[in-house]
This record gives C-alpha cells, structure tokens and sequence, in this order.
C-alpha cells in the first residue's frame, strides 16, 4: 500500500435531449440519465437503458436548448361559466 486514496470513478451524466452515436445502436437521443442508468431513444433500435459507467457512445452536436412552451390561458371555473350562461 502506498497510503493513497483509491480513485474514484468519474461517471459522466449526461444532459436529456443529448444526440450520441452509439457503435452497435447508431443515432440516439438521451431522455433521461443519471449516475446509474442512462436511458436514450434510438431512431431505428427503439428505447434502450444502460449502467452509466459502463455505456461507450460518442456524443454528436451541441445539447438542443430547451423549447419554451407556451402559456396556457385558464379556464373559468365550471361555476362561474355556468352563471355568466345563466344570465344571457
């Protein structure tokens, strides 16, 4: 023993939305990942989940900028709608 700490393993996790290029699958995008499993949608493999440490793919263009979503108008309450149609 040489009294240095063991090393730890980086496991790199990586952003949803991510475009990889995988050897054995081809093109995929990322649609979840963590520091155990990463989950990642191919175009002609289907969804396939793999242990993070161990997964070898080859990251391809900038992670997509999430898209803003548009605000949703609020419906007036059942009660209130139904009053305003009672007055007409």
């Amino acid at each position: 023993m040489n009294g240095n700490k063991p090393e730890e393993e980086v496991v790199q996790v990586l952003p949803e939305g991510q475009y990889i290029k995988h050897e054995q699958y081809g093109m995929g995008v990322v649609t979840a990942s963590d520091p155990e499993r990463t989950t990642i949608e191919f175009e002609a493999h289907g969804r396939k989940v793999f242990v993070t440490s161990l997964m070898n793919a080859e990251l391809v263009g900038e992670t997509p900028a999430k898209p803003n979503r548009p605000r949703r108008n609020r419906k007036a309450p059942v009660a209130r709608a139904a009053a305003t149609a009672r007055r007409r």
